[in-house]
């Protein structure tokens, strides 16, 4: 790993290693927001809720723009300008407690992420040129030790104080901002592809990403496999806690299923790839990967069938062990499923407006989850109340299917197929 990740070029190395610490600041801090602000602030259960939702709708909602702002300025500024302001977003959470200065910083930590992420992945698209897939499994690898890592760091630091936690990823923030500044060129040729659209104005250059048909049909498709990954956060530290209870047994399994899936994935994503690269197209790949998605269920729907235990190891294993295998396998069919995800994502765009194309995608994606996440909580309430536990571990891998039909389809009629040129991307 560590030879091909010396085999790209300074920026590409550079992004990586940003994205790593990224994730290190971010989720050093998000996981303890909410007890901060219910605990130390003594906000009421909705106005936590307010203040995470703030978040996430500016970051969902404004990464369209984001994407189309770094087609029409560049990459660098926009990854430039979305450190500095979750800099200023960080730092302002740990030393404000009024109800509007919470809502201002936690939108523009939101904003910021909508600013930073469709610029990274385009940029590290251009910069790894015909080696886009096996850098966005590296890519890949730094992102997820950065999420497995960050809790860690943020639980000794919160340990003493939550604004000492604040003022340390704001920092890290701030280190990025000059890193960026000072290391990361600007490219030459990220302007070529987009002169065009940025004559034309940010407005009709979203016209023609939504022209792009195949994209939005891939995008649609693709939704089912955030939905499924997300479940490693809702159903299945539901599950573990309904059998395993809410004290340090349930805690613990909870913790034991985030570090299944992130170590999977950092020790074996570039493995992952380089087989599936040598035996299956993109469009198969896609599809497999999703399929592995939806069947990481199996095992939680098998273990319905089994008695509860009314205590002891028995129980313990029952909650520990189904929800470990599905994260196991969610994690293989997220690393099957996402380099070449991100990699079919700039061929569909023809290699034109790439940054737009990866912000509506993280929109379309975006606003799936949502919706994914509340029929997967109302399933799990109608499950509970019918009886009919079954229920949730039925509907998941019939999705997951779904999707990898789908994605199977748009692979075997040509949708998946590199564009031929710009002007065939843009419909």
């Amino acid at each position: 790993m560590l030879t091909q990740f010396r085999s790209y070029e300074r920026s590409a190395r550079l992004l990586m290693v940003n994205q790593f610490t990224i994730n290190l600041g971010f989720y050093m801090l998000m996981p303890y927001l909410a007890a901060h602000l219910s605990g130390t602030l003594g906000l009421a259960g909705w106005l936590v809720g307010l203040v995470l939702g703030v978040r996430n709708f500016s970051q969902q909602g404004m990464f369209l723009v984001g994407g189309a702002l770094a087609d029409r300025f560049g990459y660098k500024p926009l990854i430039v300008a979305g450190c500095v302001l979750r800099t200023l977003g960080f730092a302002t959470l740990g030393l404000v407690d009024s109800l509007p200065a919470l809502l201002a910083a936690s939108a523009a930590t939101g904003l910021a992420g909508a600013l930073f992420n469709p610029a990274v992945r385009a940029y590290l698209a251009a910069a790894a040129g015909d080696r886009r897939l096996e850098a966005f499994a590296l890519f890949n690898v730094f992102y997820q030790a950065g999420i497995l890592l960050g809790p860690l760091v943020g639980m000794v630091l919160t340990g003493v104080n939550f604004q000492v936690t604040c003022l340390v990823s704001a920092g890290i923030f701030a280190l990025l901002s000059i890193v960026q500044i000072r290391a990361l060129p600007a490219r030459e040729d990220e302007a070529a592809p987009a002169a065009d659209d940025r004559r034309a104005g940010l407005p009709p250059s979203w016209r023609g990403v939504l022209a792009n048909r195949p994209f939005l049909l891939f995008s649609g498709a693709m939704i089912g496999s955030y939905v499924l990954s997300f479940q490693v956060y809702l159903a299945l530290p539901l599950e573990v806690r309904r059998l395993g209870g809410e004290g340090e047994f349930g805690t613990a399994a909870v913790a034991g299923l985030f570090a299944v899936s992130g170590l999977s994935t950092i020790l074996g994503q570039t493995r992952v790839t380089r087989w599936c690269k040598a035996r299956m197209t993109a469009g198969r790949a896609l599809a497999r990967g999703l399929m592995t998605m939806g069947l990481a269920f199996v095992p939680l729907l098998a273990a319905t069938a089994l008695p509860v235990p009314a205590e002891g190891p028995g129980r313990w294993a029952l909650a520990a062990v189904p929800p470990a295998l599905c994260a196991l396998l969610l994690a293989l069919g997220t690393m099957i499923t996402y380099p070449f995800e991100m990699d079919t994502i700039v061929r569909l765009s023809g290699n034109r407006l790439v940054a737009t194309h990866y912000g509506l995608y993280n929109t379309i994606c975006g606003i799936g989850i949502t919706l994914g996440n509340l029929l997967t909580g109302a399933a799990l309430d109608a499950s509970r109340s019918a009886g009919l536990p079954a229920l949730p571990w039925i509907a998941l891998p019939v999705l997951g299917l779904a999707c990898s039909a789908a994605l199977y389809g748009l692979h075997r009629t040509g949708r998946l197929a590199p564009v031929a040129g710009p002007a065939a991307a843009m419909g």
